[in-house]
């Protein structure tokens, strides 16, 4: 597919925009006033692949905070501000890399010309955030309630604003809970701009529902070439936002690397306990940096068969179970041993 050509927008050291690779964010659920909770998470999300990390500043000791929390990371960090614009102030002068914020709940023209200014100075991005439960008043009037065209056109009103106030570094995020209204708004936004966009389906929900409600959303805008960053909003870890990315990533050929898991459904023909050694495997990768495919077959019969086209793959039969290599079978083990048989396998193939 063909990227929207978009402007390069430059968020710490992460790059945005242009030819660059679509970033992946998420955002930390703990205080942010704690600062000790707030890097411990942000260090887990950096092992498992997060780019630029976002931080809610619900308060000023929150937004004094970004600055220790800033010197014990190496990710990029956003300060999120919602209504107060000394919040946003402070966040930048304590060394944020960008603040999201919502020009219409921060008040008059001249607190915002205040944190332009303040992020001009600094040359800091300005990510001009708009969801479907912020949208203004006469905007639900005008729509009938909340849609796409009302979305976009609070979004380049907003944007607009800004430019006025004299800075352009910016970046746009419309994000509603339906997915079909955030399709179609990216759909429209992505033809009116040139603005990097931060995609994401907001309260999508539990790990399960948000994961699979934001891979048919995010995988519907992406596909058309839309999108800058992504957030996979769940109502969990936020570390398994970043392995959806991935994952919705490396299925669209967006993202290349890390070990890619396939196993068959089940069957009456299953004779080991395939739902939670294909979950093994699945936990149990993430420790290799391989560019592979693997394979987790619950039958001894069609397994060699259907693993063809996987690098490597472990097959079940009656107690026992078959390494397979690109079809061949390579030997045979005891269930018990299937995993670390696997798990060696892969140890011996990064070497």
């Amino acid at each position: 597919m063909e990227r929207k050509r978009t402007r390069e927008i430059a968020i710490g050291d992460v790059t945005i925009g242009g030819s660059y690779p679509i970033a992946i964010q998420s955002m930390t659920n703990t205080k942010t006033e704690d600062v000790a909770a707030t890097v411990s998470q942000i260090q887990a999300l950096t092992q498992a692949g997060c780019e630029i990390v976002r931080c809610a500043v619900p308060t000023m000791e929150a937004a004094k905070a970004i600055g220790e929390i800033k010197k014990q990371i190496s990710l990029p960090l956003v300060a999120d501000i919602h209504f107060d614009y000394r919040l946003a102030i402070a966040a930048v002068e304590n060394s944020a890399d960008k603040i999201r914020i919502n020009p219409g709940n921060i008040g008059s023209r001249e607190r915002i010309q205040a944190v332009v200014d303040c992020c001009k100075d600094r040359q800091v991005p300005i990510r001009v955030g708009v969801n479907s439960g912020s949208l203004e008043k006469e905007l639900l009037t005008k729509y009938g309630g909340v849609t796409a065209e009302g979305l976009v056109e609070s979004a380049l009103a907003k944007t607009a604003l800004i430019q006025e106030l004299g800075y352009d570094n910016l970046v746009i995020s419309i994000k509603s809970s339906d997915v079909l209204t955030c399709i179609r708004a990216h759909e429209l936004i992505a033809s009116q701009t040139d603005f990097p966009l931060h995609v994401g389906i907001t309260e999508s929900g539990t790990v399960y529902s948000g994961s699979v409600k934001s891979a048919v959303g995010l995988g519907s805008i992406l596909y058309q070439g839309i999108g800058d960053t992504i957030r996979v909003s769940l109502t969990g870890d936020p570390v398994q936002e970043i392995y959806a990315a991935k994952l919705i990533l490396k299925t669209l050929g967006l993202r290349k690397g890390g070990i890619s898991v396939v196993s068959c459904p089940t069957c009456g023909r299953t004779q080991i306990d395939l739902i939670s050694l294909a979950g093994q495997v699945e936990e149990m990768v993430k420790e290799f940096d391989l560019e592979i495919k693997v394979a987790v077959m619950g039958c001894a019969v069609n397994g060699p068969g259907e693993a063809k086209e996987a690098d490597i793959g472990i097959a079940g039969g009656l107690h026992e179970g078959l390494l397979i290599k690109k079809g061949e079978i390579v030997k045979k083990v005891p269930e018990s041993e299937l995993l670390e048989t696997l798990r060696q396998e892969l140890i011996n193939w990064e070497k």
